[in-house]
């Protein structure tokens, strides 16, 4: 695969289809019929797929492609759709505070016991009497904050479900390696015999997404309880991952070549809501050097 010079994030897809598909976030609130729940940080959802196409055009891959993986990336979030910000927060920052996991391949490595699948249940089961007495009452909407975490697989599927007819109509073609992608962090045994290009693809949107979240404000305040963005901690993060075999060292090594490059600076004083600092952009130029 011949590489691409890239100088800025692409956004390759039309912005009207753009916004189309940030739409699909949209979810109506069971609490109260006739309203809809707005998508959670869908400029998140935007800014990594934009993250993505750059790596991914850098390292080869053909434009036809980078366009169908760019539709997946901006919906990489789907499962997320109806997230109650103040309640997804004060779950997940509990279970953290307990040194609970909160991803089902961490979950099922502690309890190898549960059935897979069925890791929001163990959770619930697990842990009602003590989050009840910790305030968070388990009822019928917070177990589906869990599910957007501990379940994940199984809410995409729903949600995609839903809106499935709605791509038709938008003229997207939804292939089922585009939801083997998005599901890759939560569940890499998916990914079992698949292409070198599926495969890497779904790599390239784990390093993007995890390094703009890193560096996201917004998700920060709300559910990480963080009170300031790193961008070394971002990148260790990455080597972390690396080490763990999620992600591959070209991708580590592609993705900080185009941040040293400053390719990133925009979208990442964006996620931040503030320009970077000297020290930060520094920091950055020295990215590919690692």
């Amino acid at each position: 695969m011949a590489k691409t010079r890239i100088t800025s994030p692409p956004l390759i897809l039309p912005r009207a289809l753009v916004s189309n598909l940030l739409r699909l976030y949209d979810y109506p609130d069971p609490r109260r019929p006739g309203r809809l729940i707005k998508g959670y940080d869908c400029p998140h959802a935007l800014r990594t797929a934009r993250m993505c196409a750059a790596v991914a055009q850098s390292m080869g891959h053909q434009p036809a492609r980078v366009r169908q993986y760019q539709i997946a990336c901006i919906l990489h979030d789907l499962g997320r759709a109806g997230l109650d910000r103040r309640l997804f927060g004060r779950i997940w920052s509990w279970a953290r505070a307990q040194g609970i996991p909160t991803r089902p391949r961490e979950w099922r490595a502690i309890h190898p016991e549960t059935r897979y699948g069925r890791e929001t249940e163990a959770f619930v089961a697990r842990y009602r009497d003590a989050m009840e007495e910790a305030g968070i009452a388990l009822n019928p909407w917070a177990c589906e904050q869990v599910e957007m975490r501990l379940g994940y697989a199984r809410r995409l599927a729903a949600r995609l479900r839903v809106v499935k007819p709605r791509l038709r109509e938008l003229a997207v073609a939804w292939s089922p390696w585009m939801s083997r992608i998005i599901l890759y962090y939560y569940y890499p045994e998916k990914l079992k015999g698949a292409q070198p290009w599926v495969r890497q693809l779904a790599e390239i949107l784990v390093a993007c997404e995890q390094f703009e979240a890193y560096s996201n404000q917004r998700r920060g305040r709300d559910y990480y309880g963080r009170r300031r963005e790193e961008l070394s901690e971002a990148f260790a993060y990455l080597d972390a991952l690396q080490e763990d075999a999620i992600i591959s060292r070209p991708v580590v090594q592609a993705l900080r070549a185009l941040a040293s490059e400053g390719v990133f600076d925009r979208v990442l004083e964006e996620a931040k809501g503030e320009p970077l600092s000297r020290r930060e952009r520094m920091f950055l130029r020295r990215a590919g050097q690692e």
